[in-house]
């Protein structure tokens, strides 16, 4: 049997192109770094929508489950998978073993298109916007933020959905610290709220 070699590969996503060509220069040069291999690398995108507070007698509404499982599938282009409750919670009114959450991980050609949408196309549609909250940095350098409602997204027909909810979407970074992901974030476009607005 002969190996057939497989062609090397020549088209990546937008943003992914971006980081290569210009912003991993940029960021190598504003830090000092000397090795490619230091550079911070955006590894995966984790979307997620708690959905333990609608719960009834502990079950989740098929209206529900179907509006969060369509929206995350509409939106990543993957589905998503219902995390459990790991143990109970008397506060939040949760069981052990009870739905908790809907989760979708994004890797690869599906993370930066996700992220390119977002930036270009989620953030600007969102009321009276004026740039997500420049401070929302782990220690690792990883990102996160939330989303009210899944109409901020092109792809979503309000007019067919039957539940309304939010999601929080995290960004997580390797070899990276706070003022590196928001370097490398702000060059590739993530629209930061400006110093005057925070001002105001």
């Amino acid at each position: 049997m002969v190996a057939t070699k497989t062609k090397p590969r020549t088209t990546y996503p937008r943003l992914q192109q971006l980081f290569n060509t210009e912003v991993a220069a940029k960021t190598m040069k504003e830090f000092g770094l000397e090795n490619p291999h230091q550079l911070p690398r955006l590894m995966k995108i984790v979307v997620n929508a708690g959905i333990g507070k609608f719960l009834e007698n502990q079950k989740l509404k098929p209206e529900i489950r179907d509006s969060v499982i369509s929206t995350f599938t509409t939106i990543t282009g993957q589905k998503p998978i219902m995390v459990l409750a790991k143990k109970s919670v008397a506060n939040f009114k949760v069981r052990e073993g009870a739905p908790s959450a809907f989760v979708v991980t994004l890797r690869r050609d599906r993370m930066w298109h996700f992220l390119d949408r977002l930036i270009n196309l989620a953030t600007p549609r969102i009321k009276d916007f004026r740039g997500v909250k420049d401070r929302a940095f782990d220690k690792a350098g990883n990102y996160s933020l939330g989303l009210t409602e899944q109409a901020v997204w092109p792809e979503i027909n309000m007019a067919n959905v039957t539940f309304s909810h939010g999601m929080h979407i995290t960004l997580c970074f390797e070899n990276s610290n706070p003022k590196m992901s928001r370097f490398v974030l702000t060059e590739l476009g993530m629209p930061f709220v400006k110093p005057e607005e925070k001002k105001k």
